[in-house]
């Protein structure tokens, strides 16, 4: 299937390759001989995309691109696919011994070839047209579909340059559509901070008390219906977009696996903030590693899973210094983030207490994950196991259950610990001794005793 739809995408991409290479001959043709009679480039047919079936079609069928949009978004993909297609651009002005200031353009560090700005897309669609290169600014400005839904953007490094001096840039998910025709999954890095996390276990393994099942449930419901209620229902205007939610309790409760299996179950990506990269002791730091995190995540309908999140999302302080103030721009940063961000964002914490206050009012669920029962204890006790394994007529789950007071994630501990000796000895026999040490060990991580 996947080289089905590389095949169908490079069908297509070559033809709009050609008509992108017909279209920038046009106008380099035009320019020289001084013809700027209005109309040439939009008289150039760009291939009929209406019965074609490929991943490439339905993208510009899907963001309703016109003819200019289509062009930019050429552009940009056209140093991915054809660089030489641009190396036109290269050409000099012999009058002044540089190159076409009109051209735009810029060197990349690495790659040999004509990077395209904002000034090679307004020289193209409209040369000295000043109402046209108006109308390219505006195609690109922040409002405009191809930024607005993150498909290409202008990036500047200075902003005291001119807007259209920026680097035209196809983002990743769009690069990764357009040509393999699957959605981009970014690398982990120091430019995105955060891991895709999954599991194989499934619901019936999730062992929760009812009342939080039908907690978590509700975010289910969001991720499954919520298009439908913001936009069939028309909602859009009276809710927040987006669904954030709270996980608190012990650790081991259950907390990672309930957003694993909420990603599983509605087949969308959950990405684990790694939050050792994202807080930084200098100023704005911080601010600016979130950032990235949530520009790639926009509208990409994922699931982002800040796991210890008070390390990140803590009370404010009393402002006492400038690093006190820094510290509390940041959080109200981030608050606003949250609260724009059109997925679903959950934020797991042990202690509920030690996150700011001002996030509960942003919290569309708070699910206490608490410690689980005697009943709920000695069904992970024994779905824990191999099926492999026996126990010896010493031990008695459900007496381990009653008398140790253990999360999922410990008990998992003690499993495995226990299962290992059996394995150790040459059987598959568990042990109540073993069982009781693994226990231990457990405890001595609190500073417990058995």
């Amino acid at each position: 299937m996947g080289t089905e739809l590389i095949s169908d995408n490079a069908a297509v991409l070559t033809r709009e390759l050609q008509w992108l290479a017909q279209v920038i001959d046009t106008r380099m043709t035009s320019y020289f001989q001084q013809d700027f009679s209005p109309g040439l480039i939009e008289e150039i047919p760009p291939p009929d995309l209406s019965n074609n079936n490929s991943v490439y079609a339905k993208y510009i069928s899907h963001y309703k691109l016109d003819i200019y949009e289509r062009i930019i978004l050429l552009l940009a993909l056209a140093p991915h696919l054809q660089p030489q297609l641009l190396d036109t651009f290269f050409t000099r002005n012999s009058t002044f011994d540089r190159p076409f200031t009109e051209f735009g353009g810029i060197k990349g560090k690495q790659f040999g070839g004509f990077l395209p700005t904002g000034e090679t897309a307004a020289f193209i669609l409209a040369v000295n047209d000043l109402e046209k290169r108006i109308m390219v600014s505006r195609l690109l400005s922040d409002e405009g579909t191809l930024n607005h839904f993150n498909l290409v953007k202008l990036v500047n490094e200075s902003t005291d340059e001119p807007q259209l001096s920026g680097l035209l840039k196809v983002s990743g998910e769009c690069l990764s559509y357009c040509t393999l025709g699957t959605a981009h999954k970014p690398d982990y890095s120091t430019n995105f901070p955060a891991k895709l996390i999954n599991t194989s276990l499934d619901w019936s393994d999730l062992v929760l008390d009812d009342q939080i099942l039908h907690e978590v449930e509700e975010i289910k419901d969001w991720l499954t219906h919520g298009g439908t209620l913001m936009n069939d229902w028309g909602m859009k205007r009276k809710l927040k977009a987006g669904f954030r939610s709270l996980f608190y309790g012990p650790p081991g409760t259950g907390k990672t696996l309930t957003a694993s299996l909420l990603g599983k179950a509605t087949e969308l990506d959950v990405y684990r903030i790694d939050l050792s990269m994202v807080v930084s002791k200098y100023i704005g730091e911080t601010e600016k590693n979130l950032a990235g995190v949530f520009d790639q995540a926009e509208r990409k309908n994922w699931i982002l899973f800040f796991d210890e999140a008070d390390a990140l999302f803590g009370k404010r302080t009393q402002t006492s210094s400038s690093n006190d103030r820094y510290a509390n721009q940041e959080v109200s940063y981030l608050l606003q983030r949250i609260e724009d961000f059109d997925g679903v964002i959950i934020l797991s914490t042990n202690i509920k207490a030690n996150l700011d206050e001002a996030f509960s009012r942003r919290f569309q669920s708070m699910i206490h994950f608490s410690m689980p029962g005697y009943a709920e204890r000695e069904r992970l006790w024994r779905q824990a196991f191999s099926e492999k394994v026996r126990f010896e007529d010493a031990l008695n789950i459900a007496d381990i259950a009653k008398k140790y007071e253990l999360a999922g994630g410990a008990i998992i501990n003690v499993v495995r610990y226990a299962s290992l000796q059996a394995l150790k000895r040459g059987d598959s026999v568990i042990l109540h001794r073993d069982i009781v040490t693994g226990i231990r060990r457990e405890f001595s991580k609190d500073g417990k005793t058995v």
